[in-house]
């Protein structure tokens, strides 16, 4: 798939079970699994085994899992269930009547260590032909190919002209999204007040976030 190398092909299918089969999936989530999936396949494996890439710091291997959906539509927690459990970066290709979104999320090391992930933001693209996806195998080591993923899928929400890595893009982006619901939220807050001292009051408050908001 994505036009990758006939060396990265896995072409397995991963039975969902042995996802909502664990312990700690709630009977919700299993039902999503069961509601919301056809079938999981493992398409492709990018290593330095499978194609011509140095390793990475942080990134030894990137999975690419295409779900098949029952719907157009699938809960997130069906995706960070699926992170938290294969060790590896994961780039998500869902599939619907012949349409596909690429989803993944920024994943880092966690700080217990071991094989454990800590599993942030997701992002997406639009339902797309396969073959129009922002997708290409971009750098000269696993690292840079994960990261370059993850900018291609978010689009302008991680694109940078500087020289931050990926982690502060992420976090950036997360002080951006946080920003722009206490921005809502106090604008409710304004419309809803009678009182004008407190109008006015709410507003300053509204221009200083704006503000932050605009300088990011």
């Amino acid at each position: 798939m994505l036009g990758l190398p006939k060396t990265t092909k896995f072409n397995k299918q991963f039975p969902k079970q042995k996802f909502y089969g664990k312990l700690n999936v709630t009977p919700t989530l299993k039902r999503v699994f069961i509601d919301q999936i056809k079938v999981i396949y493992w398409r492709n494996k990018i290593a330095t085994t499978t194609v011509n890439l140095a390793a990475g710091e942080t990134v030894t291997e990137i999975e690419v899992f295409e779900i098949k959906l029952s719907a157009p539509q699938l809960d997130v927690a069906v995706l960070k269930q699926i992170d938290k459990e294969i060790p590896y970066h994961i780039l998500f290709l869902l599939e619907y009547e012949g349409k596909y979104q690429a989803w993944t999320a920024y994943k880092e090391a966690a700080v217990t260590g071991s094989n454990a992930f800590k599993v942030g933001t997701y992002y997406h693209t639009d339902w797309l032909p396969e073959g129009e996806l922002p997708l290409k195998v971009d750098g000269l080591n696993i690292d840079k190919v994960y990261e370059n993923f993850v900018r291609q899928i978010a689009g302008d929400a991680l694109q940078t002209d500087s020289e931050e890595s990926l982690k502060e893009s992420v976090e950036k982006d997360e002080r951006r999204r946080q920003l722009q619901k206490q921005i809502a939220s106090l604008q409710t807050k304004v419309w809803k007040e009678k009182q004008l001292n407190k109008q006015v009051q709410l507003n300053g408050e509204l221009k200083k976030l704006r503000k932050v908001l605009e300088d990011l």
